[in-house]
């Protein structure tokens, strides 16, 4: 059951977090607005798809993403001003343990983090293919890839090149298929270009040329004794054909489209897949799956801190614990940035290198913090 005090604080909290989420997130559209509205109204974007396809899933992504700032934002305002009025001396010099005080922050901390997770693995990557495909077509002037001479894995042993592709018309040009099996090129395609064909979900490939290569043993000719290896070539050429590859346009689209719009289930299992194809950027999906629920996990650390640093009245107020709190979450925020980017870039050594622990040290590492402000903050 929950006490008065226990009320108290709760409801303080997560009024003070919904106030000031709403408060920064109108700060953001605000912005949003003044650097966009040029496009808009270049691009004659009706009213209701700005509203509902962009900023109806504008709101939810940041605001889920600074989630854990704001919880520490909001726990730094209404616990100064507590201090600042003593209320924390009378809580205390009743006999109330600030462990005992910390419990309905906790609580409160503990509804965030399960909103956040629900709608980082859930909910905000189906927001966020409404919200992309918006900016792609309105303000991205439909995205093209500029890539060129473009390798792709698409199964073991199996690589795909395009000399170049068109996003809007789904055409490739000067494409080729290799097969590889024990380090021997057992298979080659060639084609002019590649259409996808949205019907069937297969590709239409021109002008093809074909070539098998069947390998065998045959003995030598100086030594019967020795044999080496011998191959037979065949040929086929076919004006038009349609073949059904590991490889759709979405593998061709804008990158964030792909890595943040995959629900929980979905995300495992495009990672299951492209480790299976060998692909060479697994670790931006995985660094995507464990920061969604590292992330939210945070909030429990950044509230512990909070509650530590300004339950004290000192000299400065509001304004210097807001201070100290603003930049404790810088550090956290770039601790991360940098951690993440080791793993991504492959510049990290051993277990920094792994993606889950990438994303989970800057928890570990302020989980300290957090316990060393704790015990400080009991004295």
């Amino acid at each position: 059951m929950l006490k008065i005090l226990d009320r108290y604080i709760l409801k303080r909290f997560i009024g003070t977090f919904f106030f000031s989420i709403a408060l920064m997130l109108s700060i953001f559209i605000v912005f949003d607005l003044s650097e966009k509205l040029q496009d808009f109204v270049a691009s004659h974007i009706p009213v209701n798809e700005i509203i509902f396809e962009h900023y109806l899933n504008f709101i939810p992504y940041y605001g889920n993403l600074f989630s854990p700032l704001f919880t520490f934002i909001a726990v730094i305002l209404f616990t100064s001003k507590m201090a600042y009025k003593t209320e924390f001396v009378a809580i205390l010099s009743s006999g109330t343990s600030f462990r005992r005080i910390l419990r309905p922050y906790m609580i409160g901390a503990g509804l965030i983090t399960v909103m956040s997770l629900i709608l980082n693995h859930f909910i905000i990557p189906k927001s966020n293919k409404v919200r992309i495909a918006f900016e792609d077509r309105y303000i991205n002037d439909g995205y093209n890839t500029e890539e060129t001479s473009i390798y792709k894995q698409i199964a073991p042993g199996t690589i795909l090149y395009l000399s170049d592709y068109n996003n809007h018309t789904n055409l490739a040009t000067q494409m080729s298929i290799e097969k590889v099996a024990n380090n021997r090129q057992v298979y080659m395609m060639k084609a002019d270009n590649m259409k996808w064909d949205s019907l069937t979900g297969m590709w239409s490939v021109s002008n093809v040329f074909e070539r098998e290569l069947i390998y065998h043993d045959t003995k030598d000719s100086l030594d019967p004794e020795k044999t080496r290896i011998g191959f037979k070539e065949k040929h086929k050429f076919t004006p038009s054909k349609k073949i059904k590859i590991d490889f759709t346009p979405k593998d061709m689209a804008r990158f964030e489209s792909k890595i943040e719009v995959l629900p929980y289930f979905e995300l495992k299992n495009y990672i299951i897949k492209e480790k299976q194809k060998g692909s060479s950027r697994i670790e931006f999906f995985e660094v995507e799956m464990y920061k969604r629920t590292a992330f939210p996990f945070a909030t429990f650390i950044l509230t512990i801190i909070g509650v530590s640093i300004s339950s004290r009245k000192i000299r400065g107020g509001v304004g210097l614990h807001i201070a100290l709190g603003l930049v404790l979450s810088c550090v956290y925020i770039l601790f991360m940035h940098v951690s993440t980017t080791f793993a991504t870039a492959g510049t990290g050594n051993g277990f920094l290198a792994q993606p889950m622990v990438a994303v989970w040290i800057p928890n570990i590492v302020f989980s300290f913090v957090a316990f060393f402000l704790y015990k400080r903050a009991q004295q």
